[in-house]
């Protein structure tokens, strides 16, 4: 199952950097969240400080239904989705293909938003960038899992755009939370020792849904 999962994560890949134009228009839209939360709380310096990591993480929700909506679009609108599912390999392998290529698309957007937010609102890490690099992940994963998933579902119905948030930001609501109180514990310090809960729960989390996701992708497609 791997190698044909490398090779839907190839193909998927290939796609995002012949279209640049995605990766563009998410990031616009998440530095423009970004900036509107600057704008709401104002010039009060320590509530942007202590909020950082809940702005960073509502910027990268937000701004991953636009990039996790784009995952099955051209499969449906070239009628390829079919064929695809014909492939002598388990569909389990084209789900872990298409959310390894979601994951990795996401963890650019991360990779950006980070300092941007680190100059927007004056934050600092008081912990390692090695932990803030390990929530960085295991939350997106949280978020491209399911993601994914719910991308499927949606893809050939109407206002796809529209059923996918509504559909999958009630799913990842705790892992949002973790993953925002463990961000903060590393940034802020964690005089009670309370990170290690939160990246826990984090993962365990990642941990299920990637392997329900996987199991149940083929009845979805199908249905």
């Amino acid at each position: 199952m791997i190698r044909p999962a490398l090779g839907v994560l190839r193909k998927d890949l290939k796609l995002d950097l012949a279209s640049p134009g995605r990766l563009a228009a998410v990031v616009l839209f998440s530095v423009v969240t970004l900036l509107l939360f600057s704008f709401a709380v104002g010039p009060d310096t320590s509530s942007l400080q202590r909020n950082t990591a809940g702005y960073l993480w509502l910027a990268l929700t937000l701004s991953s239904t636009l990039a996790l909506g784009e995952s099955f679009r051209l499969e449906v609108e070239d009628d390829a989705l079919e064929g695809l599912l014909l492939l002598p390999v388990p569909p389990a392998a084209i789900f872990y293909g298409k959310a390894t290529a979601n994951l990795l698309f996401l963890l650019a957007l991360a990779a950006l938003l980070v300092p941007l937010s680190f100059g927007l609102y004056g934050a600092s890490v008081r912990g390692s960038f090695l932990e803030l690099a390990v929530i960085i992940a295991l939350g997106t994963a949280g978020l491209a899992g399911p993601g994914t998933l719910y991308s499927a579902m949606t893809a050939r119905a109407r206002g796809s755009d529209v059923m996918l948030p509504l559909l999958l930001f009630p799913l990842v609501i705790p892992v949002l939370i973790a993953s925002v109180k463990a961000t903060s514990l590393v940034l802020l310090g964690d005089p009670m020792g309370d990170r290690g809960a939160w990246f826990a729960l984090v993962g365990c989390f990642d941990l299920v849904y990637w392997t329900l996701c996987g199991l149940l992708f083929g009845k979805v497609v199908d249905a």
